[in-house]
């Protein structure tokens, strides 16, 4: 298995998404080739400053960087020496088979979009993110990829939530449900709305709308909703579950007795902070290109970068591209079948 990443995008340089790549390559021997994209000379720094000496280990020279104030148009006409479009050229000349990069989100799914391509049958990328609640996880998606969605896109992202959530995550059949205000029928936006008609139409374990309060009740497996609408439900949640671990010790420090009563439920405060470590999962695919794609967080550290790796080898390993392609084949044949 051949893996580009983008070693210029992260927040902390080079150095530490080249030491999580380091991790990765020494504990997954499956990785045959593993490409750094950017440039040369910080790359060998980093390399030696960290002992990366795997002979696996090939550099991919790219002189300009994707900051995050940068464009979708800069990206594809300014910055043609860019590490993330020579990471994503890699991909398509099929010399590398998955990429890694915690950049820029909108440049990422500019250059992928614009290279790679939807699979057939699908016009929309989507970030599908993987959220841990106390029950099991949700697949959110989209989660930031795109803004203005049509309903037939909201269908192709639950079908795509749906084969990563059992493929990936291992639900046998999973729950499938459309963010609303409301869960009768006819709540929501006229998006939300149309995009249930055709979600009942196809071959999924579809159960209509959902609201906030379900997410973390173990109701539903895949949510369902625009990019817009995602990256603000992610980035709450992110910032309340930061947030949380503060309030709680400013609150357990006010008196002695709390105090004990915080070092007796220490454990479970453990087992809850180790549920909601975003570095445990390492990042989030991009789904429904000709490609596969996870896109890391810019704070990554080491063990994000390693888990994003392992995130997109997997996604290769369960051939979840091919299984798009042919569930949204078939969802389009019985959408067609209803017509008649």
């Amino acid at each position: 298995m051949r893996i580009v990443v983008d070693v210029m995008g992260g927040d902390h340089g080079p150095q530490v998404i080249i030491d999580g790549a380091r991790l990765a390559l020494e504990s997954n021997a499956a990785i045959t080739e593993l490409f750094f994209a950017g440039r040369e000379d910080e790359i060998k720094a980093a390399m030696s400053r960290v002992g990366c000496a795997d002979p696996r280990v090939k550099i991919l020279h790219a002189g300009e960087v994707i900051t995050m104030e940068d464009k979708p148009v800069e990206v594809l006409r300014r910055k043609k020496d860019s590490s993330i479009l020579r990471a994503v050229d890699l991909l398509k000349e099929g010399k590398a088979d998955a990429l890694i990069s915690p950049g820029n989100t909108v440049g990422i799914v500019a250059a992928s979009t614009f290279r790679l391509r939807p699979l057939a049958g699908l016009d929309r990328p989507c970030i599908a993110t993987v959220i841990p609640a106390p029950e099991n996880e949700f697949v959110l998606l989209d989660s930031g990829a795109i803004v203005d969605c049509s309903p037939r896109h909201l269908l192709d992202f639950a079908i795509m939530g749906s084969i990563y959530s059992r493929e990936i995550l291992g639900y046998k059949s999973p729950r499938v449900g459309i963010l609303s205000n409301g869960t009768e029928p006819n709540k929501g936006t006229e998006l939300t709305i149309q995009a249930c008609k055709l979600c009942r139409q196809v071959n999924l374990n579809f159960i209509g709308n959902v609201e906030g309060h379900d997410l973390f009740h173990n109701r539903v497996d895949v949510v369902v909703c625009d990019g817009f609408v995602g990256n603000i439900v992610l980035k709450t949640l992110e910032s309340f579950f930061k947030g949380l671990g503060g309030w709680l010790r400013t609150e357990i420090n006010k008196n002695p007795k709390r105090q004990l009563g915080g070092w007796l439920a220490k454990n479970a405060f453990r087992a809850i902070v180790r549920r909601l470590d975003s570095d445990g999962r390492g990042g989030a695919p991009l789904l429904g290109l000709n490609g596969t794609i996870v896109k890391a967080h810019a704070s990554a550290r080491e063990r994000a970068i390693m888990n994003a790796i392992r995130m997109g080898a997997e996604a290769v390993q369960h051939h979840i591209n091919d299984i798009i392609q042919a569930e949204v084949a078939q969802a389009a044949a019985r959408l067609a079948e209803a017509k008649t």
